[in-house]
């Protein structure tokens, strides 16, 4: 797909959090929004003070990388600014050599990303069990972690091992005809490779 800078401005009306200066420049590559960095791990109030006031003027999205680092600072940020919305890119679309990233990713991709943003419910329904992550192969065999990759994709959830599938597929309240839909995705993909 090719955007167009007026068709994208229309779209994303929230302030953009990602971790450092290379993710601004590719988000702001993607879209013309606000943008605030964290300055990485170490985020202080006077950063946690600006994504407050971005959250209550125009809603904010939390951008960061798919690692431990890019996960602690979602989460930071999560407990300290309510009802943020997350958007997550796959490892694969961020990838440039041994590095992977938000900065990495092509403006398509971010813009994606950012139009699949998912808020975390306020009150926590557990629609998804264990037992469904396991029934639907997303755990307890070998192509665990290949169907982790696709779902996470194809619902904009990102990737995570099984605990944390199954915590963002009820956090962000997921629906299940969405849900069914990703995991044929899974069954065409893994179906074609054997």
């Amino acid at each position: 797909l090719i955007y167009k800078w007026k068709d994208v401005t229309n779209l994303i009306k929230e302030v953009i959090v990602v971790e450092g200066r290379d993710d601004i420049t590719a988000v702001k590559q993607a879209v013309d929004a606000e943008v605030i960095a964290t300055g990485g791990f170490g985020i202080n109030k006077k950063v946690i003070d600006r994504i407050k006031e971005a959250q209550k003027r125009k809603g904010v999205i939390v951008l960061t990388d798919s690692d431990f680092a890019g996960e602690k600072i979602r989460s930071k940020i999560e407990k300290r600014v309510p009802g943020i919305k997350h958007a997550y890119i796959a490892q694969e679309d961020g990838i440039k050599g041994d590095d992977i990233g938000v900065e990495n990713a092509k403006p398509e991709i971010i813009i994606e990303a950012l139009k699949r943003a998912k808020m975390t419910e306020e009150e926590y329904k557990e629609t998804y069990t264990a037992e469904d992550m396991f029934f639907f192969r997303l755990t307890g065999n070998a192509d665990g972690k290949k169907s982790g990759i696709i779902i996470g994709k194809e619902l904009g959830i990102g990737y995570g091992n099984s605990n944390q599938m199954l915590t963002r597929l009820n956090k962000y309240s997921i629906d299940i005809e969405e849900f069914k839909k990703a995991i044929k995705k899974i069954e065409e993909s893994i179906g074609e490779n054997k």
